[in-house]
């Protein structure tokens, strides 16, 4: 049966400072790559046959962790970028929440599409679901680790696993580096497709 490992990357001065990352591309800092060490340590057991990630280098730069100790290389992928948020990109949660009450409010609430320039969630979905079935491919009966981001995370695994928007947003955020495991279980007698087999994973003590 297929394994999928959905990884988040590492910690940037963008999540340390409560800014909005999306699309930009802020980099790893030092906690971060030091989280990417010791969590690749940890997938590197797990066997993987395939390495995928976002384009962006938060994502591919936690992903090299894992290829330089499997000698695996890392296939890009810019579908599984964070959702793009549109005016907020780059933006302080505290000054988006006082510049645009209404669209934050919505944003928290849930709602696809708050405004503002913001990615919809369906489109979001489709993408990383695109992404996420097509990593899948390249491994068939084997394991693939996926690096990707929180919102694009969640929203892709919600999709794989064809839950609604309601409940998808029950999976909580997963911290910094660590990751989601779905299995295909669809080739198995009675199989049900993919199910949700773990959830924020990692080795890292999270605030």
């Amino acid at each position: 049966m297929t394994r999928l490992l959905v990884w988040r990357h590492g910690n940037t001065d963008y999540n340390a400072g409560g800014r909005v990352q999306g699309q930009t591309d802020a980099p790893l800092n030092a906690r971060g790559r030091d989280q990417a060490a010791e969590a690749a340590a940890v997938l590197a057991t797990l066997h993987p046959d395939a390495l995928v990630s976002s384009d962006l280098s938060r994502a591919h730069d936690t992903a090299s962790a894992l290829a330089s100790l499997t000698g695996l290389t890392v296939t890009p992928d810019p579908r599984l970028r964070e959702r793009h948020f549109g005016e907020w990109q780059g933006e302080l949660l505290k000054d988006i929440e006082t510049r645009h009450p209404t669209e934050y409010a919505r944003w928290r609430a849930g709602d696809p599409s708050p405004g503002c320039g913001l990615e919809s969630l369906d489109d979001l979905a489709k993408r990383m679901l695109d992404a996420l079935q097509d990593a899948a491919a390249l491994a068939p009966g084997g394991t693939v680790v996926v690096t990707t981001h929180g919102g694009a995370a969640r929203q892709g695994c919600g999709a794989l696993l064809g839950w609604p928007n309601e409940a998808t947003r029950t999976l909580g955020s997963l911290y910094n580096c660590h990751w989601t495991e779905l299995r295909d279980r669809s080739r198995r007698v009675g199989g049900t497709g993919w199910q949700l087999t773990a959830h924020n994973v990692g080795v890292l003590t999270q605030p």
